[in-house]
């Protein structure tokens, strides 16, 4: 078999590694002293943080949308890294805010409760015991499996059921959300969760993962039929371009899906989205916002999508059956770990609220473009995580 060439970059030294954990732990430390219980915005406005806008009958910095979740795991990541418990006690109070939320029925219309309560309830029950946070971790896969649709077999994405517009709809980032079900079978015993992951993770494969092995961002089914209907996009440049951290979410969804279901067209998915991702990296290994753009484009980069592939090849050398493939994997992870550190990052911590600069929300609505986001900041530090603790196991 060929693989691609291993992806070059920045040298990922032991001293380099440390470096960039002491100032991301340095950053977590001070936005925690800055925000204290209340939660920013999805990105920066100029680096800097702002607290998430009132609205819909929250308040200013309520807990509320779908990136709240990487707040609370950055700091459960930072007291795994340094043993400090202010980062511990700091991730205990978001995680009892995030009990009460799914309690109180609190902007739950999203398949993203899997990403909400992973990070955040389901990390409190596995480090800490928490016995409330696994009620409520369960309670929060309940509601995602009310979002799926007999007999299309998928987990709709957005929105109220009823809403046309989003009716049968669901999108690649719904891999990263099925992990809470999974997890609650292993808590409950109850199989509906892990027969909705079955179902939910193959549609994708056959229908949201292409030919040429990228894939749409977005994918519309019957839901009364179940017929496949058309994909599309919402943040990507195309309905056939590939966006790139959707391309992303494939690349780590396909690959924690398959080591919880041993699907093996899974593991083929994976590795499909990553040899694609892979193969669209520029010369410092860092993605345009988009798929379609590579060298010489005048596009701005989406560093997030980068730190989440680093986590997906992390994910998927764990669960490679070829050795060679897996090295490749790990190889091609520090490669762009290396360039996210030497040059996605603030010269110094206090320059910016983020921990990773460059990132991209959603370019065609022009939100969160050469920003830092809460997601990029999570997802590079589970980066610099992983390579730095081998045999860490993640809260998805």
């Amino acid at each position: 078999m060929t693989y691609l060439t291993p992806a070059t970059g920045t040298a990922l030294d032991p001293a380099t590694l440390d470096r960039a954990i002491t100032d991301a732990l340095s950053s977590v430390r001070r936005n925690i002293a800055t925000f204290g219980t209340q939660f920013p915005d999805d990105t920066t406005t100029d680096d800097r943080y702002l607290l998430r806008p009132a609205g819909q009958g929250f308040a200013l910095g309520a807990n509320r949308g779908w990136t709240t979740t990487f707040w609370t795991g950055l700091r459960w990541l930072a007291w795994e890294l340094s043993g400090d418990d202010r980062f511990r006690e700091a991730a205990r109070v978001d995680t009892a805010d995030f009990s009460r939320r799914v309690r109180a029925g609190e902007d739950l219309y999203t398949h993203d409760l899997g990403f909400l309560y992973s990070l955040t309830t389901v990390a409190a029950w596995r480090l800490d015991g928490d016995s409330d946070a696994r009620d409520a971790g369960v309670l929060a896969a309940d509601h995602l499996m009310r979002r799926f649709l007999e007999p299309a077999g998928i987990i709709q994405a957005w929105g109220d059921l009823q809403d046309p517009k989003q009716r049968g709809r669901t999108i690649i980032d719904s891999l990263m959300n099925m992990p809470l079900l999974t997890w609650a079978t292993e808590q409950t015993g109850d199989g509906r969760y892990a027969d909705a992951v079955r179902r939910h993770t193959v549609q994708l494969h056959d229908h949201i993962l292409r030919d040429d092995d990228s894939t749409f961002h977005t994918f519309y089914w019957n839901a009364e039929t179940g017929e496949a209907l058309r994909g599309g996009t919402e943040q990507g440049a195309g309905d056939e371009s590939c966006w790139a951290r959707g391309q992303a979410w494939g690349l780590y969804g396909f690959a924690m899906n398959f080591r919880a279901t041993g699907d093996p067209r899974l593991l083929d998915a994976a590795r499909r989205c990553a040899d694609y991702f892979v193969s669209r990296l520029p010369a410092d290994r860092v993605p345009f916002w988009d798929l379609v753009f590579t060298d010489g484009a005048d596009a701005p980069r989406d560093s997030s999508s980068g730190a989440i592939a680093v986590c997906g090849l992390f994910t998927l050398a764990e669960v490679e059956t070829d050795p060679e493939r897996a090295a490749w994997a790990v190889d091609t992870a520090r490669a762009i770990l290396g360039s996210l550190i030497a040059n996605y990052t603030p010269e110094h911590p206090e320059d910016s609220d983020a921990l990773l600069l460059h990132g991209v929300y959603d370019l065609p609505k022009s939100v969160g473009v050469d920003e830092g986001s809460l997601w990029g900041d999570y997802f590079y530090l589970e980066a610099l995580t992983r390579a730095s603790r081998p045999n860490w196991r993640g809260y998805w």
